[in-house]
């Protein structure tokens, strides 16, 4: 029995140049993602992976969740072991790739390589959810255009990184990045100490945000923003900015029970 692969929306979204809208979940529950999907609005979740505890079987049941509401997947992967978790993500049918860490073109092109059937990356064939386990119903080819149509995404979140930055995304197959201002004022040595700021705002990490998304552009690859409050989206579709992920889902639940919690216990107080 023949069975269709999934569109990869997000890809599809690239392809015809389209704006995209993600979300960012920490929570390995696929029912956090059913949740988004409800909402009819996201083109992708994002699964934080390097955030937060998760397991092999998670991958499989965070990509089946994102399937039944046509939406489509993206990992964050860790700086080590990069390759290994990319090509477990894609086998269990996570569609997309964030890749954080790097630092150098050899970083970029194993990033790439990790999601790629050989001969030109590293991955090869075996009993894997994204062919059905079996490859009875799915074909080899079936899993070459899935590995074909993973968007591959980069953090731009070292100095090293900014640096060298044309030179970084100038291999091949790259689609998108993501500009991190907290580890970039990190390695800038702007955060990290008792009592000091996280400098975010600092003139050095906005310059490098900037020379981020203006390289990347020039280069033909999609800068994304990731956002928490969408008065700040304008400033970024101005300099041409079509992707933007919105919120965290540890991140929302904080706020509201810090801001109702704080209202409520102010109107306890003065019972």
């Amino acid at each position: 029995m023949a069975i269709d692969m999934k569109v990869n929306r997000f890809r599809e979204s690239i392809k015809e140049g389209k704006p995209t809208l993600g979300t960012r979940i920490v929570c390995s529950w696929p029912g956090i993602v059913e949740l988004v999907g409800q909402t009819g609005l996201f083109d992708y979740f994002e699964f934080v992976g390097e955030y937060g505890p998760w397991t092999l079987y998670d991958l499989e049941n965070l990509a089946r969740a994102g399937e039944l509401y046509n939406m489509s997947s993206m990992m964050k992967v860790d700086g080590v072991p990069r390759s290994y978790i990319a090509a477990k993500a894609l086998q269990s049918g996570i569609q997309n790739f964030l890749f954080s860490d790097i630092r150098t073109v050899e970083d970029a092109e194993e990033a790439v390589n990790s999601v790629k059937l050989e001969p030109q990356g590293l991955m090869g064939v075996g009993n894997f959810r994204i062919g059905g386990y079996v490859f009875d119903g799915f074909s080899v080819a079936d899993y070459r255009k899935a590995s074909e149509d993973a968007v591959v995404a980069l953090m731009v979140e070292k100095k090293v990184t900014v640096d060298n930055i044309e030179e970084i995304l100038s291999v091949k197959g790259i689609d998108m990045v993501q500009f991190g201002p907290w580890d970039y004022g990190l390695s800038l040595g702007l955060s990290g100490r008792p009592g000091s700021a996280w400098g975010l705002n600092d003139p050095k990490v906005k310059e490098a945000e900037l020379k981020t998304i203006k390289t990347a552009l020039k280069l033909g690859i999609r800068p994304r923003v990731e956002i928490n409050d969408v008065n700040a989206v304008e400033k970024y579709v101005e300099l041409g900015v079509k992707d933007f992920n919105l919120g965290t889902d540890i991140r929302i639940l904080y706020n509201f029970w810090k801001e109702k919690g704080s209202s409520l216990k102010s109107m306890l107080s003065k019972i």
